[in-house]
C-alpha cells in the first residue's frame, strides 16, 4: 500500500470513529435528557388506608400532620365520634333521590364531589343538594389522573367545573377537591392549596361500584 492509500485508509477510519463518537454523544444526551425528564415527572401516588384497630381512625399512606400542611386531610385527630358522609358523583344511576330522601329525612348534612358529565345530566339533583344543605365539592371535570398535571392543566381541569356549576345554580363552588381515581402527588396537594382548595380524601370507602359483591345491611353498620 503507498503512502495516499495509506492515508485515505486513516482518513476513512477518523470519519468512521468521528460519525460514531458524534452518534453515541447524542444517543447519550437524548438518554440523559429522558432521565432528566423522568426525575422532574412528580411522583404518583395511590391513595390508601388500613383499619389496624378498633375504634381508631384508619391509618392512611400519609400521617395527617403531612397532609395537613397542603390543607389535605382524610380524618380529624379527635376522640369525638364525628362521621364525615361524603359521595363521590362519577353516574346517577338512579340511586341519588332516595340518598337525599334519606338525609334529608335523618336531618344529616354531607358533600357530595361532582364531576362534569354528572352536572351536565343531572343539574336538578345538583340543585336539590344545594337546596338542602349539603356540601358541593370538585371531584374534576373529566375525573383523569391529575397527579402528573402541570398548575395551567390541573387549574383548567377544576376552573371548567366550577363555571359550569356556577352556571347551572347561579352559586360558587365550595374550595373542597377529592383527586380522581385517589391519584395524586405532593405537587398535586400543593396546586390544589394554592389554587384555594382544601382536598379531602376518605377513611373508609363503601366500594359501591361492586354491585354484585354488595354487603347486608349488618355487615355495613359493622364495618
Amino acid at each position: 500500500m503507498d503512502r495516499m492509500e495509506q492515508l485515505k485508509a486513516v482518513l476513512s477510519l477518523c470519519l468512521i470513529f468521528g460519525v460514531a463518537f458524534c452518534l453515541g454523544s447524542v444517543v447519550g444526551h437524548t438518554v440523559s435528557v429522558r432521565d432528566q425528564a423522568a426525575i422532574a415527572r412528580p411522583a404518583q401516588k395511590d391513595w390508601g388506608l388500613s383499619c389496624q384497630e378498633d375504634n381508631k381512625p384508619p391509618v392512611a399512606d400519609e400521617s395527617m400532620e403531612q397532609l395537613a400542611q397542603y390543607d389535605a386531610f382524610y380524618a380529624e385527630n379527635t376522640t369525638e365520634k364525628v362521621l364525615y358522609l361524603t359521595f363521590d358523583c362519577g353516574y346517577e344511576n338512579g340511586n341519588t333521590p332516595a340518598i337525599l330522601d334519606a338525609l334529608k329525612k335523618h336531618h344529616v348534612p354531607a358533600a357530595f364531589f361532582i364531576v362534569g358529565n354528572y352536572l351536565e345530566k343531572n343539574p336538578d339533583l345538583v340543585k336539590r343538594m344545594r337546596a338542602e344543605g349539603h356540601i358541593i365539592g370538585n371531584h374534576s371535570y373529566h375525573h383523569p389522573d391529575m397527579s402528573q398535571m402541570g398548575k395551567e392543566e390541573f387549574q383548567k381541569e377544576l376552573a371548567q367545573l366550577e363555571d359550569l356549576y356556577e352556571q347551572t345554580t347561579g352559586e360558587k363552588m365550595a374550595k373542597f377537591y377529592r383527586p380522581p381515581q385517589g391519584k395524586y402527588s405532593d405537587n398535586n396537594l400543593q396546586l390544589a392549596k394554592e389554587l384555594g382548595y382544601r382536598t379531602i380524601f376518605w377513611s373508609l370507602a363503601y366500594v359501591d361500584w361492586k354491585q354484585e359483591e354488595q354487603p347486608t345491611h349488618e355487615e355495613a353498620m359493622s364495618k
